[in-house]
């Protein structure tokens, strides 16, 4: 998977926007103002933080070499993904939108309303 490529991912996600509060070597992905995905896009090897629920992201570490508690962020809740191809796309694709669910079913539902949210999960 290319940065583009993840990038395009995460903003194809309905309300994603793309910004770069810690500079412009990170990119933040956020829904209503909330994280739901950040990593340096332009480093090597490529990587990127998304949110989980605490027993998924032990479970995945375990199975995967290339998932990793998250990057300086709280590892009960964050696991940093390394794309280095032993990572199917569509199962980097379904992190993605597990952690943008995660992130969007935490909030207010007059948010959640304008999003026009459904689990993607669900679908």
């Amino acid at each position: 998977m290319t940065p583009a490529a993840l990038a395009k991912l995460c903003l194809a996600l309905p309300g994603a926007r793309e910004e770069f509060p810690f500079g412009e070597e990170i990119n933040v992905f956020k829904v209503s103002g909330k994280v739901f995905a950040l990593g340096p896009l332009k480093a090597k090897p490529l990587r990127i933080s998304l949110k989980c629920e605490p027993d998924l992201a032990v479970r995945l570490r375990a199975e995967h070499p290339a998932i990793v508690p998250g990057y300086h962020l709280n590892k009960q809740h964050w696991n940093t993904v390394e794309l280095d191809g032993s990572l199917p796309d569509g199962f980097v694709r379904e992190m993605i939108e597990d952690s943008y669910d995660l992130v969007v079913a935490g909030l207010p539902k007059r948010e959640q309303e304008k999003l026009k949210w459904v689990a993607l999960s669900q679908e």
